[in-house]
């Protein structure tokens, strides 16, 4: 049995990746306020269209994006990847959880209590290696790649 862990340098988490995480909840919403009133300054009425046009269609790509790879997540059974190997592989630190559903096109078994932090789900490959991922506030912060002899 072989037993590959990646770890980040420090048993906990970064403060930056979470302080990262809450500065996009706060400056995304400021920047559209600030297009909007700016848009508004410039051309009223038609610019103030022109910019929720626009915020509207990128939120609908995120949507969109989402929704593409939950479809492909459906095709596979809970769990599973091609090759366990590869995906440990191609593991980042620091991506976050639909990055890794999206790689995988399979949800991952989760291995962790439901809603408690961090979460810890499980990809299995048909040789029965396994990558157990651990995500604090939904970013990769450790993975383990587990081989049976």
């Amino acid at each position: 049995m072989s037993v590959t862990k990646h770890k980040a340098h420090k048993d906990r988490p970064k403060k930056t990746d979470n302080l990262a995480m809450n500065f996009n909840r706060i400056l995304i919403p400021i920047g559209c306020i600030v297009l909007t009133v700016a848009a508004w300054r410039s051309y009223q009425w038609p610019g103030v269209a022109l910019v929720g046009s626009g915020i509207v269609m990128w939120i609908l790509l995120h949507f969109t994006r989402i929704l593409t790879v939950l479809k492909r997540a459906t095709d596979r059974p809970i769990g599973s990847v091609a090759s366990a190997v590869m995906l440990n592989a191609k593991l980042k630190k620091g991506v976050n959880l639909m990055h890794v559903i999206a790689m995988t096109r399979s949800l991952g078994a989760l291995q962790s209590e439901k809603d408690a932090q961090p979460e810890i789900f499980r990809w299995t490959d048909n040789g029965d290696s396994h990558v157990t991922c651990t995500f604090t506030g939904g970013k990769l912060t450790e993975w383990v790649l587990h081989r049976p002899e």
